[in-house]
């Protein structure tokens, strides 16, 4: 008797331990399974705040870029905007300086120029913009960019009716069509195709590195003070300062 209680008191121990094993596994796969859980719905938030980032900045280079194509309507001498004398109602001070943007992050003005000038983000020399790129392959003719519009997209209109933590610069540029290899003149000379044309590029700023780019050339209608778009196009690559 007392050698087959043993061997009840021994089997029900080993099942004791079985049980225990298996509990804890379970709890090891729950935890797995509640962590997988948390990580895939973090993940998927993260790609729904980038992709609603990506397209509200891209509606805010958009609107950046219409009110500039408005404002230069009323320009008459499209040479003080390529000489940079001559800027939009839409500023929010000098071409200059580091700009704060709602999420803590800065923005210095200076280097979105030089990259949309030279590629760098320090200061452009005359042969760095006029040298032969994928980017910029007209040589003299290579459009020298100056800032045209700019600043918080909520503070474009008076009203206070946008709701945006976009930050947008808009430059304004000679069209690159032209072939008097001096883009601080709109079109010398009378056989100049790119003569009453002008390049804009509007940029976004927004929260967590969103940025995107939108690019319009715009010419002067013969009849009216408008202005008409011969060409709109979404920027593919832009560098972000």
């Amino acid at each position: 008797m007392g050698t087959q209680d043993g061997r009840a008191r021994t089997a029900v121990g080993d099942e004791t331990g079985v049980a225990l094993i298996v509990c804890l596994g379970a709890m090891l796969l729950m935890m797995a399974l509640g962590t997988a859980l948390v990580v895939a719905t973090s993940a998927e938030s993260m790609i729904a705040g980038n992709f609603r980032n990506a397209r509200e900045g891209r509606h805010a280079a958009a609107a950046a870029l219409e009110r500039a194509i408005s404002d230069l309507s009323t320009v008459s001498d499209w040479n003080l905007l390529l000489g940079g004398a001559l800027r939009s109602g839409f500023v929010d001070g000098p071409p200059s300086g580091v700009r704060i943007l709602p999420d803590g992050s800065t923005l210095d003005f200076a280097q979105v120029v030089n990259i949309a000038n030279c590629g760098r983000v320090t200061t452009c020399s005359d042969s760095q913009m006029d040298a032969l790129t994928d980017d910029r392959p007209w040589g003299a003719n290579n459009p020298r960019w100056q800032p045209y519009a700019y600043g918080p997209l909520r503070e474009m209109l008076p009203s206070g009716t946008i709701d945006s933590p976009s930050y947008v610069v808009v430059l304004v540029a000679d069209d690159q069509s032209e072939n008097d290899a001096n883009p601080l003149i709109d079109g010398a000379g009378s056989n100049n195709p790119g003569r009453g044309v002008l390049t804009l590029r509007s940029q976004s700023f927004g929260p967590k590195n969103a940025h995107h780019g939108v690019e319009a050339t715009v010419a002067r209608r013969e009849t009216s003070d408008t202005l008409r778009v011969l060409s709109w196009r979404d920027l593919p690559r832009l560098d972000r300062p």
